[in-house]
């Protein structure tokens, strides 16, 4: 019981901050899993199977909230399913191990360019509004969609930074729309471990406790991700981006690093990402002020003052 307790609010705090920054269920949950003795494959299995029913409730939230656009869900969606139908079914013989930390170098270079790009710079104009185009979209659903199989996530950190960088969709709409689209990736992905493990290792109850959790956070995270004003956010994101996969490479296969180094590392890295937030809500609050008044709006000098 203690487990399936742990597991509902593991659910629960994931999808509050997948729901609102556009990733970190799939990692947060299958981490959890593989800690508590799941292999990789089961784990992977258990977290898809619960996301069908956390994605499908967060994309009905954030359609209610008007986060959702339509093209981008099919443009990406369906292409994600295919790759996450085909890294579920090569899961057990497949080896990530060097793609990980590769993977992470690019995610964390997209990462920092987004956390950079929405702190000093604002939401990007100069793009917004543009079409995204099917060209850019295909191809990073199945590569998001091949590594969230593989990897029990990474649909939303491949796919939200590499959209957001693009600055043609502002930042609550990308992440609505990557969170609707999750659940096509889901659907396919478990069906392609039905078929490669059957029901083997495939624990309902902890899939059930986590889809409770996620449930409840799920119409939660949608309000807020409206209500956060685009920039703070996509500073959040960013730095959330950031964190994650210095963390991947920090405890990846490569020579050892110390504790004291890794938490120094993100204390600062927290300290960073903390006043690239402030400073972003205080330039939204700078842009809400209003203007002074203009000079020709200042009313006419009084003509017997000026005598006097």
């Amino acid at each position: 019981m203690r487990t399936l307790i742990l597991l509902a609010l593991a659910g629960l705090g994931a999808q509050l901050v997948d729901g609102s920054l556009g990733m970190a269920y799939g990692v947060t949950s299958t981490t959890l899993l593989l800690a508590v003795g799941a292999n990789p494959a089961a784990a992977s299995a258990t977290v898809h199977l619960a996301e069908i029913g956390t994605t499908l409730a967060s994309g009905v939230a954030h359609w209610r909230f008007g986060n959702v656009d339509w093209r981008v869900v099919a443009r990406i969606g369906l292409p994600g399913a295919v790759g996450a139908f085909a890294g579920a079914t090569v899961l057990s013989t497949l080896s990530t191990e060097v793609a990980e930390p590769v993977m992470a170098v690019v995610l964390l270079a997209l990462g920092l360019y987004v956390l950079v790009r929405f702190t000093f710079a604002g939401v990007p104009a100069g793009n917004l509004g543009k079409p995204l185009r099917k060209r850019f979209l295909t191809p990073l659903g199945l590569v998001a969609g091949f590594l969230d199989a593989t990897g029990g996530g990474g649909w939303g950190p491949v796919g939200t930074p590499a959209i957001l960088a693009g600055g043609r969709l502002e930042p609550r709409k990308v992440i609505g729309s990557v969170d609707t689209s999750e659940f096509l990736v889901a659907v396919a992905a478990s069906l392609g471990f039905l078929l490669g493990l059957g029901s083997q290792g495939v624990n309902a109850s902890w899939a059930a406790a986590l889809l409770a959790g996620g449930l409840i956070a799920a119409p939660v995270a949608a309000w807020l991700v409206r209500r956060v004003p685009p920039r703070v956010l996509g500073s959040a994101v960013g730095g959330l981006i950031v964190l994650t996969n210095v963390r991947t490479l920090l405890r990846g296969e490569g020579p050892a690093v110390s504790d004291a180094v890794q938490w120094t590392v993100y204390g600062l890295l927290y300290a960073v990402w903390a006043a690239a937030v402030a400073h972003s809500v205080r330039a939204h609050l700078r842009a809400r002020e209003p203007a002074p008044a203009a000079a020709e709006d200042a009313p006419a000098p009084d003509p017997q003052e000026a005598v006097r």
